[in-house]
């Protein structure tokens, strides 16, 4: 019997190299794309012609109240309480794996396959789903994935997670596809210059109030424009006169202040996270020696781990890492295969 996969399809050189490699593995494909926001470019577009060039019937899907509802929502909420959530993590578990893998469930697809770098491999002793890093580390995206579920990943179908970029657009080229050298995007879909600061305003129609600089004993360094337009770490565009660098180390939406430090003063070892998703298993058994990143674009590092309520971790990294933010994910690893994720909600200066 021929197996029916829905492909999320983005109009760019992944998801239609997925195509090309399910095809060839004689899957009934239906192509899928997204509809978001407003502004969306030609994605739904250069998808309708990847799909007819290979033959298989594509539709275009409004859901961007979802999209709304489940990350642009958080995401505004986030900023406005001080934290730096992650869109992407958000937008994979409620919406690419949540509600257009429920359409596609309605459409009599088995399965909904993504271009995303990474691969899921099924544990022949417990029966588990594992969410595993891609075979080429430099286009890994088990980051952004790590707050799957069982049931999300049992109908995930990531087959690029043994390529390379090269090779991806390799095999776009041979099977004619004109996405081939499309370029990547690189920033956050619905702010694509960007400007964050710009989008949250636009977006709730909030003016937000200026405030005062301080330093860590609260003393007056200067003023600022207003909480949203900083997060952890950042040195650019303070406006404080200093005899030496200045970076924001805490937003406090309750006094409407952002501190500011020296650039050692944003370190720390330990780390708290709610939110807990585990993947490998159902829960860690006492302190678990792993690695972990605390953000996408950086290598895991070693740490001790230790499960502290049905839903939250405590987390200590052998050496100090800058700025763990609140409000980013946490994906833990035990070598290449993710254990779990969590949101963080503090960390601890050295």
């Amino acid at each position: 019997m021929v197996q029916k996969t829905a492909v999320a399809m983005s109009g760019g050189v992944d998801s239609s190299a997925a195509a090309v490699l399910l095809q060839g593995e004689g899957r009934a494909l239906t192509g899928l794309t997204l509809t978001l926001f407003p502004g969306e470019g030609d994605a739904p577009a250069d998808a309708a012609r990847v799909a007819a060039r290979l033959s298989f019937p594509h539709r275009v899907l409004d859901l961007s109240r979802e999209f709304a509802r489940a990350v642009m929502d958080p995401f505004a909420a986030g900023y406005e309480a001080g934290l730096t959530p992650n869109p992407c993590v958000l937008c994979n578990r409620a919406v690419k794996f949540g509600a257009l893998l429920d359409r596609a469930l309605e459409l009599g697809c088995g399965s909904l396959a993504t271009g995303h770098y990474a691969r899921v491999e099924r544990d022949s002793g417990s029966g588990r789903f594992l969410l595993k890093k891609a075979v080429h580390r430099d286009k890994d995206q088990s980051y952004v994935l790590a707050m799957l579920t069982q049931e999300q990943l049992a109908r995930a179908l990531l087959p690029l997670g043994g390529m390379s970029k090269e090779e991806v657009r390799a095999l776009a080229r041979e099977a004619g596809l004109d996405v081939a050298q499309k370029r990547d995007s690189q920033d956050i879909c619905f702010i694509p210059d960007g400007d964050y600061a710009s989008f949250l305003r636009r977006y709730t129609g909030k003016d937000y109030p200026s405030g005062d600089f301080v330093d860590g004993e609260g003393n007056l360094l200067g003023r600022h424009t207003g909480i949203v337009d900083y997060t952890l770490g950042q040195r650019r565009g303070l406006g404080v006169s200093s005899s030496g660098r200045l970076y924001v180390r805490e937003i406090r939406p309750r006094d409407n202040t952002v501190v500011l430090s020296d650039n050692a003063s944003l370190f720390g070892r330990t780390l708290t996270a709610e939110g807990l998703n585990l993947i490998a298993c159902d829960q860690l058994d006492g302190p678990v020696r792993l690695s972990a990143k605390i953000r996408y674009r950086m290598a895991e590092q070693p740490c001790v781990v230790e499960q502290t309520g049905p839903g939250s971790i405590r987390l200590a990294f052998d050496q100090p890492q800058r700025a763990i933010t609140p409000g980013q994910t946490v994906a833990l690893y035990d070598g290449e295969t993710v254990v779990g994720g969590a949101v963080i909600t503090k960390g601890e200066p050295l």
